[in-house]
Formats: structure tokens, C-alpha cells, sequence
């Protein structure tokens, strides 16, 4: 099999990249803009958390109170009364986010825990089952690792409530910078 010419290459990357090849700028824009918010956040964990859960607090309220517009519009909908149970509650989180951060991010942080054992435990179960494979082993360390993290955020709770969170969002925030600036800088090596 011939090796792709110059011009196919091209035409497979214009295809891989998609309507992403047409604004490379702004894609490299928006990776910057992403990779300075994570180192921010990396630097100030704790601001990083308190300004993350206002945030999910704000966009609690918000759902809900579109949340209560739409079942307000939904004259003869059977669900209407759930819907605006739902609604208040929404609305109720958010409200409870703002008033009393530090407890909601410590839910936040228990919730990362029980995420980390239970992922860490599913993929330990998965890794057994096929261990038929000689590449098992990266299951089971993956697996450990996981758990690992789970038990590393509960030894330092209540106190890793102030500042994973915002850590893990700015990790996020970072991979997700660097991601989109690559791919930006790949969409305008197609433009040459």
C-alpha cells in the first residue's frame, strides 16, 4: 500500500477537523483563554472552588427558574406538579450553595470520592474479568490508582473540600486549553 500524498493528507485532516478548519483563531483563542483560567486556578484552588460552586449555584437558580417557566406553560401536562417540585428544589440548592459554600463543597468532594472507589472498584471488576488478556494489568492499576485517589481525598477530608475542586476544574480547564490550541494550530496548518 502507497503512502498517502501531501494533498490526501490534507483532505483527511480537513475532513477529521471538520467546520473547526474554517476558525483555527478562534480556536487557538479560546485554547489560551482556557490554559490561563486553569493556571489561575491551579495557583488560587481555594478561590477557584468558592467561585465554581457560586457558579453552579447560579446556574441551579437559573435552571430552575426555567425550569418552573416551562411547567407554567404546560397547561394539561400530567407531570406539571413534579415539575415545579423540581423547579423549588433547583432553586432551592442554589440558593443553598450561595449561603453555606463550604458545606456544599464538601458534598462536592464526597461525591469526587464515591466517584473515584466506585470507577476504581468497576474497572478492578472488569480487569478480573479479562484477564485472559496480558494488558489486564493496566486495568488493575488504573483501578488502583483510582482507588488510591479516593482514599487520598478522604484522609484530607473535610479539608481537600476547599481546594480539589478547584483543582480538578482547573486541570480540566487546562487540558482542555492545550487541546484546543493543538487543534486550532492544526486547522490553520490546513489554510497554508
Amino acid at each position: 500500500m502507497a503512502d498517502p500524498t501531501i494533498d490526501q493528507v490534507k483532505q483527511m485532516r480537513a475532513a477529521v477537523l471538520g467546520a473547526a478548519a474554517k476558525v483555527p483563531g478562534a480556536l487557538i483563542g479560546l485554547g489560551i483563554l482556557f490554559i490561563v483560567l486553569g493556571m489561575i486556578g491551579v495557583a488560587g484552588q481555594t478561590l477557584f472552588s468558592f467561585v465554581s460552586i457560586n457558579v453552579l449555584g447560579a446556574f441551579l437558580i437559573l435552571g430552575g427558574v426555567l425550569q418552573g417557566a416551562h411547567a407554567m406553560q404546560s397547561h394539561g401536562w400530567k407531570s406539571v406538579g413534579i415539575q415545579i417540585i423540581l423547579s423549588v428544589l433547583y432553586i432551592a440548592a442554589g440558593f443553598y450553595t450561595w449561603a453555606f459554600p463550604i458545606p456544599a463543597l464538601e458534598v462536592i468532594t464526597l461525591w469526587l470520592a464515591a466517584i473515584f472507589f466506585v470507577t476504581g472498584f468497576l474497572r478492578l471488576v472488569s480487569a478480573f474479568q479479562h484477564r485472559v488478556f496480558a494488558e489486564w494489568f493496566w486495568l488493575v492499576l488504573s483501578s488502583a490508582i483510582s482507588i488510591l485517589m479516593g482514599v487520598l481525598i478522604m484522609n484530607s477530608f473535610p479539608s481537600s473540600s476547599l481546594w480539589l475542586p478547584g483543582l480538578l476544574i482547573a486541570i480540566e480547564l487546562l487540558l482542555q486549553g492545550w487541546s484546543l490550541l493543538f487543534l486550532g494550530f492544526a486547522a490553520r496548518s490546513l489554510t497554508k
